[in-house]
């Protein structure tokens, strides 16, 4: 049984998320946009005029709003924490207990980290907006760590408690091909 996924979280007080816009004088004419900690990063042609970075902008960050919230994934390490507490308790008998959980901006061609000695977890930030059965799984294999330091078949025996756990790595496998290729979400580069 698949664990439950937490509820959307709305923002506190209602306010739109700090944005934060990127011109790109090799970007052409694809627009992206994704969350790199609590901001959304919009990354535009550097030809934009102000009126076309303002109507991009909405478009974007509306976007990465209903796919978030769409997704109900933790949005902050506090909730990374409690989401972690949670995977634990269902797949690992509650025997991982990490002192801190955070996502991180500085891993780009790791989805996640654990060092196990200080019972630190840092997910990379490239994971928000994944779906949530993505990112639990790589909390689960994370959480793992903590128990089994090595990717031995013990180490795999504990991570395979979680049912999505080949689902989880196709989808981040292809992820990594679609980026080694250049693809992204708007379609294969301009």
């Amino acid at each position: 049984m698949a664990p439950e996924v937490p509820q959307p979280l709305g923002s506190s007080n209602g306010s739109p998320p700090p944005v934060e816009v990127r011109r790109s004088a090799r970007r052409r004419k694809t627009v992206s946009a994704f969350w790199e900690g609590g901001t959304a990063v919009v990354a535009i042609p550097a030809r934009f005029t102000k009126a076309e970075e303002k109507a991009w902008v909405e478009r974007m960050v509306d976007r990465l709003e209903r796919d978030r919230s769409g997704r109900g994934g933790p949005r902050s390490d506090q909730e990374l924490v409690a989401r972690a507490a949670e995977l634990s308790e269902l797949f690992l008998d509650g025997r991982a207990r990490p002192e801190t959980v955070r996502w991180v901006t500085n891993q780009s061609t790791r989805w996640g980290s654990c060092t196990p000695g200080e019972r630190s977890i840092r997910l990379s930030h490239q994971l928000q907006g994944m779906p949530q059965w993505v990112v639990d799984y790589v909390l689960v294999h994370e959480l793992a760590h903590l128990l089994v330091a090595g990717h031995n078949p013990k180490f795999w025996s504990l991570v395979e408690r979680y049912p999505r756990t080949a689902e989880a790595k196709a989808f981040l496998s292809g992820v990594s091909f679609a980026a080694s290729r250049g693809l992204t979400p708007e379609g294969p580069p301009a």
